[in-house]
């Protein structure tokens, strides 16, 4: 990839947001990752993400968009030595989905730290999914079906997927649901459910801002391992909780943020019991993207981890 200016000035944005974070930044680890999808990059959303707890305080994670197209972005990194394949089914998950089901955009996740980590499919408006298709998928974890009553008691069996994604550095899949009701009382029923600590007023005061939830699940074990809800805004101010003081420090110090950005916060937990929250801002945005707005993560150039 050529070393325009506006390059220049994302490679500088990414080793920034390391510094922010105290997160070491390789240049050999973020370049393989910008030069293996240069022709995307130039009409890319891209957004910049951190978090808290044990699982995201050694990274910054930054995401961009990508157009279907003749080759998919798993075909990309796999030719271009990103990930390899060992024949878990968590690589074969990505080329089932796009074989069989209409493809409105893909997404790719990489740490500054960490190279890439996800990523995730969204749907057109008019073609999202439900679960009982994805269940149909040869290479989709068990646990999925194993939590079927869950799903179906918390009114999310019935619900539409916009977007689904894949990580293939912890093997698990995030499934994102549309419409199903964050109040305090849902939001405590599920963590009972879950068998998880009764959520935090925090957690639950967001919850009803929500405008999506997901669930993490894995291969390894039945267990949904995180619960995850959406909450997007304007502006930080506009949140009715105060934001976690690394994620403050962090986002006051970034100089990169698109003009028309939409900013989200995700409160999340975990199968251990451990609230997590992370941000995610857009250094630049597409107007494309604005009726995927609409579903928390379909523009996980908006969704998650």
């Amino acid at each position: 990839m050529s070393e325009t200016s506006e390059l220049t000035e994302l490679y500088s944005a990414i080793e920034e947001s390391a510094r922010l974070f105290d997160v070491p930044y390789s240049h050999d680890t973020v370049s393989p990752i910008l030069t293996a999808y240069q022709d995307a990059i130039p009409n890319s959303s891209i957004a910049f993400r951190m978090g808290t707890g044990k699982r995201y305080s050694n990274d910054v994670d930054w995401r961009f968009t990508v157009p279907p197209g003749d080759v998919s972005p798993y075909d990309v990194a796999l030719s271009h030595g990103l990930i390899e394949s060992t024949g878990h089914p968590v690589f074969s998950l990505l080329p089932q989905v796009a074989e069989r089901h209409d493809v409105n955009f893909y997404g790719v996740d990489f740490g500054v730290a960490g190279g890439l980590k996800k990523m995730y499919v969204a749907f057109p408006a008019d073609g999202w999914l439900r679960l009982s298709t994805l269940l149909d998928l040869p290479s989709m974890p068990p646990s999925v079906a194993d939590n079927l009553d869950f799903f179906t008691r918390h009114g999310m069996a019935g619900q539409q997927i916009p977007t689904l994604s894949i990580d293939y550095r912890h093997r698990t899949v995030n499934l994102y649901f549309n419409g199903l009701p964050t109040d305090k009382d849902s939001v405590r029923s599920i963590f009972q459910d879950l068998q998880l600590p009764q959520p935090s007023e925090q957690l639950t005061t967001l919850s009803e801002r929500a405008i999506g939830a997901y669930a993490t699940l894995g291969w390894e074990s039945s267990k949904i391992e995180r619960f995850s809800f959406s909450i997007v805004a304007e502006n930080p101010a506009d949140l009715p909780v105060p934001m976690e003081p690394e994620i403050e420090k962090f986002l006051t110090g970034i100089r990169h943020r698109a003009a028309d950005d939409k900013f989200f916060y995700y409160a999340a937990a975990s199968s251990t019991g451990e609230e997590i929250y992370k941000i995610q801002s857009y250094y630049r945005f597409k107007p494309w993207l604005n009726p995927m707005l609409e579903s928390e993560s379909a523009a996980p150039g908006s969704r998650d981890d």
